[in-house]
């Protein structure tokens, strides 16, 4: 029987992280019996999507690591103590960076959705062993709008749905990837309102195409002549918002001729879609009091993913849509979701053997096997991985997994036994989301933004870590903890916040050599001054005084009072009180200007360095190889999908296998009912799985849905497989020439039926 007790958390299956409530059950008290949402969460205010309620699958997975491993010689791995497991990987790594330098030491992950606190203590051990080049999913996905939007507005910007009067999604799904606050609740007031408009550019036709007015279907990987035809229609019948450019934009100038030069009819046949109705969402769209645009991983993993993130900011930039009610905003941030204060971009910095480009300090997941597999001397020798999967989530498995067995030592830090960890040298294991105190960095909300700390719900059974406490015993065993001065800052915590503040800011003046062991210093004194349930949350201290000093007028608005050290103070008490979140920081939308960081303070629409990509669209698609006649998309966001932290296959209720979505014109091509097996080929691989026939396919698209293919443990302790893993179709040579993000969503594939 489930308890009487609600208890507040929150979802950890997308970046929303709606709130929830769940009640605990089972013969010992473990289980998720029952899970709602929380309508006191100040962001989700009750919603959660039906994903969430099969949570328990997680926090119950068969693959729960329960002690530290260490590989034995012949492949095997052994249970050892957690004394002998931090002193061997403090002393490998050690030994590695004295012997290569750090540099040589790779660090991958750092938390998943809804999971930041390990990216906030890494920060100590990845300093103190020299680490110099990471990456994690960010760099799958984000970094090529990343480095755009450092350049147009020099910082990060959203969309507000919830009071546009025009949406745009550009290679996004958010009925089934969410991504925007109350998803579905928004989708359907914007499709019941006479007086909105939604436009959907996807080349299948989504759920959320089936309520747009606007279904632009473009055909796969088309749609930066689709986004170009939009931006050079508003040019060439001159519907621009003039004022708005000559007071807050910069290199229309050079802009405003190249999009009148774009032969919009070629465009949009290249595009595959009807010209008059290009035009004719092009024109809502400037006929609008409100834009708000999103792009998502349609093309962001897609080909022209960096310059389809420049183009889409044409089609708000020229209507004069930022800075207002249902418009573009920038948001407040507790932390950055890049880590850093300052604006998004490249900094020149490359990978030490492919050369890639490094944006918001993440190397380009498509190169971390080409920098491992070489005799260069520069190449990653070893590797910390924590909450991540590269052996299955990066493209070319295969290639990856004798990269990642090519390592001198592999470190795998996480809850389950991954593929990444099957291979490790080392598995440390550690809390779950649910046995900790845990947060997200991903509060975009406007113009009330939410952080939510929230409270372990079960304690963590025997012979498992915290990431926290990983890291302070690394660092530890590294002999680089300041333990004289730990007694002093640990008494002046429990003497209440404002005599800490005092004292840790000095200790910083005179040793600021520890400033980047301040995660764990925090850790080990404040954390020891807090409630049990809250120790973890300790770090956020440093990032309260921080947001204190960025948005000081916004954290007033929200109700804490203070000046300087004062108001960070009461930001952190006012976040570790709040159960289900809070609101911290309260705006107006004219604000956003004033926080664009760059020349002048204008928006941007010129880059130098996409001039060339935009003229190259004039050339047209290259050639379509006969070959592999068929596109596919891999990772699809389906129903019965989500991140890979639920690796038992029982959690979907339908599609359990993951079937090729194939349109049925195609499929009476090739001769394939629905249910038969399938064979796709692609230049890396092949796999067979079951057709399901699908009218929301264009012929000549497929797609396999992303989570599946993983090596679970079943209730036999047997391992099975269930699915297929996409990326052992995907190929590290197709990624974007620019943030070298990959190209899954377009795969050249062939289909043929299995006898």
């Amino acid at each position: 029987m489930p308890s009487a007790t609600w208890r507040s958390t929150a979802c950890i299956l997308c970046e929303c992280n709606c709130g929830i409530e769940v009640q605990l059950g089972g013969e010992d008290g473990r289980r998720f019996a029952r899970i709602r949402g929380d309508k006191a969460h100040p962001g989700s205010k009750g919603y959660a999507c039906e994903k969430a309620s099969r949570l328990d699958h997680y926090q119950n997975g068969l693959d729960r690591l329960v002690g530290p491993l260490r590989r034995r010689p012949d492949g095997s791995f052994e249970a050892i103590d957690w004394d002998t497991a931090i002193r061997e990987v403090a002393a490998r790594l050690a030994s590695i960076r004295d012997q290569h330098g750090g540099e040589s030491i790779f660090y991958y992950g750092g938390g998943g959705q809804g999971n930041h606190s390990p990216g906030a203590y890494s920060g100590a051990t990845q300093s103190l062993l020299g680490i110099r080049y990471r990456s994690n999913a960010l760099a799958q996905e984000k970094t090529g709008e990343f480095w755009v939007s450092g350049k147009m507005i020099g910082g990060l910007s959203r969309g507000d749905f919830e009071r546009c009067e025009v949406a745009v999604f550009v290679g996004k799904n958010p009925w089934m990837s969410h991504g925007i606050s109350h998803a579905r609740v928004t989708l359907r007031k914007l499709a019941k309102d006479p007086k909105r408009s939604m436009i959907v550019i996807d080349p299948r036709r989504s759920e959320t195409a089936d309520l747009a007015d606007f279904h632009l279907q473009v055909k796969p990987g088309r749609d930066a002549w689709l986004v170009a035809a939009m931006a050079a229609v508003l040019v060439q019948e001159d519907r621009v918002d003039h004022a708005f450019l000559a007071a807050h934009t910069q290199g229309a100038e050079k802009l405003v001729p190249l999009l009148e030069r774009v032969d919009v009819t070629r465009y949009c046949e290249i595009a595959g879609v009807d010209e008059e109705l290009v035009r004719a969402a092009s024109r809502r769209i400037a006929e609008a009091s409100s834009v708000a645009v999103a792009e998502d991983l349609g093309v962001q993993m897609n080909v022209h993913s960096t310059l389809l993130s420049y183009l889409q900011r044409f089609l708000w930039m020229l209507t004069g849509n930022f800075g207002k009610a249902g418009a573009m905003y920038m948001p407040t941030a507790l932390q950055p979701l890049t880590g850093r204060r300052t604006a998004p971009s490249g900094g020149g910095r490359t990978s030490p053997v492919v050369g890639a480009r490094i944006i918001t300090g993440l190397v380009p997941c498509n190169v971390i096997a080409e920098e491992i597999l070489t005799d260069h001397p520069k190449r990653y020798r070893a590797m910390i991985v924590e909450s991540a999967n590269p052996a299955h989530s990066l493209a070319d498995s295969p290639r990856m997994r004798e990269a990642l067995a090519a390592l001198d030592t592999l470190v795998v830090i996480d809850v389950a036994m991954t593929e990444t960890a099957r291979l490790a040298d080392y598995v440390l294991p550690t809390s779950t989301q649910f046995e900790k105190t845990e947060f997200t960095l991903f509060n975009f909300e406007f113009p009330n933004n939410v952080f939510h700390l929230r409270r372990p719900l079960l304690a963590p059974p025997d012979g498992v870590l915290p990431e926290a406490e990983i890291h302070a015993r690394l660092v530890e065993a590294l002999g680089a903890m300041p333990t004289d001065a730990l007694p002093e800052l640990r008494q002046a915590a429990w003497r209440g916040l404002d005599e800490f503040a005092e004292a840790f800011t000095g200790f910083v003046a005179d040793n600021p050599q520890a400033l980047p062991l301040a995660p764990v210093i925090l850790y080990r004194t404040l954390g020891e001054a807090l409630p049990p349930a809250l120790k973890e949350g300790a770090v956020l201290w440093g990032a309260c005084q921080f947001c204190a000093q960025e948005y000081p007028d916004s954290i007033r608005r929200a109700g804490f009072l203070g000046e300087g050290p004062a108001l960070g103070n009461a930001l952190f008490e006012g976040v570790l009180a709040a159960r289900s979140g809070i609101v911290f920081t309260v705006d107006e939308f004219e604000e956003s200007f004033a926080r664009i960081r760059t020349p002048g303070g204008r928006l941007q629409l010129w880059i130098d360095e996409l001039e060339e990509a935009v003229q190259g669209l004039e050339e047209g698609p290259r050639d379509e190889d006969s070959e592999y006649p068929f596109v596919l998309s891999a990772g699809e966001r389906r129903s019965f999908t989500a991140n890979t932290i639920f690796r038992d296959p029982l959690w979907r209720k339908k599609d359990a296998d993951g079937a090729l979505f194939l349109c049925p014109e195609d499929g009476e091509r090739l001769g394939v009912a629905e249910g038969e097996l399938v064979r796709v080929t692609t230049r890396r691989g092949r796999a067979e799985v079951r057709v399901a026939l699908s009218d929301r396919m264009q012929p000549g698209h497929i797609s396999l849905p992303n989570g599946l293919g993983l090596d679970a443990t079943s209730e036999e302790g047997e391992l099975q497989r269930v699915g297929v893993a996409p990326n052992e179709l995907t190929s590290l040579e197709d990624r974007d020439p620019y943030a070298g993000t990959p190209w899954h969503k377009r795969v050249p594939a062939r289909v043929e039926r299995v006898a």
